[in-house]
């Protein structure tokens, strides 16, 4: 029964073909079981991170080369057309190039991590998840290509004919190209970084990602709000988190019987509440107290302060509002509200 052809192959055949496959499958869960247990653990214990990242860049790559490998063995003991195994070797040869590509791949990325990702001082370079997509697209241009010529196809060629019709996808493509340019405009000049908080025209929000194509900004709201990298680059762009301080000016309207002595002791108070709560700037030049204005219902008072960059903007604006109005009450100070004095005139008879 063994012997009985199916597609110009014994059963017996196709039994060992089958169980080559299977044998690659086991050969692959013994290698993983053995890389958890055992290798993984003995590498992590070394103080050198360089063998961790060997082990990254080459565990995956070498399990789907056990599976190329024994799907090859068990395919090349089979009958089948000449273009058939013509079809396979060029498959294999791709794949072949593309395993090594993606140990590349794999390898800078992880390069990139380990030597760029924090810089001298600690901190954590916010621009290398940009760096790192540049680099792998240029690595999987390379295998690919690679991966092309070693089956015979002339690049130069396909470059060529591409240019034929280049134009017209030129054209298609115009705002992809302009998106892609804009990445690495933001990429060179640094006009932030992820984790920023910025301001693209009207739109406020914390830069999340940095895309090819895209980036995009999580606001106030917890939304995510996309824009076209080109846009981004044409618009006016404010880093609100390089700041070093951030200004904050209010008006403050006080009652029309407030004396000048009490307007002058409410100007000599908020002077000095910089200097009572945390994360304010106590410098005498970064507060600003004046009386600016006969309004229709108050005498304002315009009070300009900074809070500075490690302060919480809305928790200090709070905690300077709780001080301004606890320091005035206790000094007697009215604020103003909208009134409107009615005379009435009697008319004698």
């Amino acid at each position: 029964m063994l012997e009985k052809e199916l597609w110009g192959n014994t059963l017996e055949t196709w039994g060992i073909s089958i169980l080559i496959i299977v044998g690659a499958i086991i050969i692959v869960k013994l290698f993983a079981l053995f890389s958890k247990k055992v290798l993984k653990p003995f590498i992590m214990r070394t103080p050198n991170h360089l063998d961790n990242l060997i082990y990254y860049s080459l565990e995956s790559p070498i399990k789907f080369a056990i599976m190329l490998l024994g799907i090859w063995i068990a395919i090349h003991r089979l009958v089948y057309p000449a273009t058939f195994v013509k079809v396979i070797d060029n498959a294999y040869s791709i794949l072949i190039v593309l395993n090594f590509t993606w140990v590349f791949a794999r390898l800078f990325s992880g390069l990139l991590e380990l030597y760029w990702e924090k810089k001298p001082d600690g901190q954590v370079n916010k621009m290398t998840p940009i760096i790192k997509r540049a680099i792998l697209v240029v690595v999987w241009i390379i295998g690919i290509v690679m991966a092309l010529s070693n089956i015979g196809v002339n690049i130069s060629a396909l470059l060529g004919t591409l240019g034929i019709g280049g134009i017209a996808f030129a054209l298609a493509a115009q705002d992809t190209v302009k998106n892609i340019f804009g990445a690495f405009t933001i990429l060179t000049d640094k006009p932030f970084s992820i984790g920023d908080t910025i301001r693209v025209d009207s739109f406020e929000g914390t830069v999340v990602d940095v895309g090819v194509r895209s980036t995009r900004l999580m606001d106030y709201d917890k939304r995510i709000i996309t824009f076209p990298n080109y846009k981004i680059t044409d618009a006016n762009i404010i880093n609100i988190s390089s700041e070093p301080m951030r200004r904050v000016v209010l008006n403050i309207g006080l009652t029309y019987d407030t004396t000048p002595e009490k307007m002058k002791e409410a100007l000599e108070i908020l002077k000095a509440i910089p200097g009572r709560v945390g994360n304010v700037s106590s410098n005498p030049s970064d507060t600003t107290a004046v009386f600016t204005n006969y309004a229709d219902s108050a005498l304002v008072i315009m009070y300009i302060y900074f809070i500075e960059k490690q302060g919480d903007i809305l928790g200090v604006t709070s905690d300077m509002n709780m001080e301004i109005l606890a320091s005035f009450n206790k000094a007697g100070l009215e604020f103003a509200f909208p009134t409107r004095t009615v005379y009435i005139q009697k008319e004698e008879k």
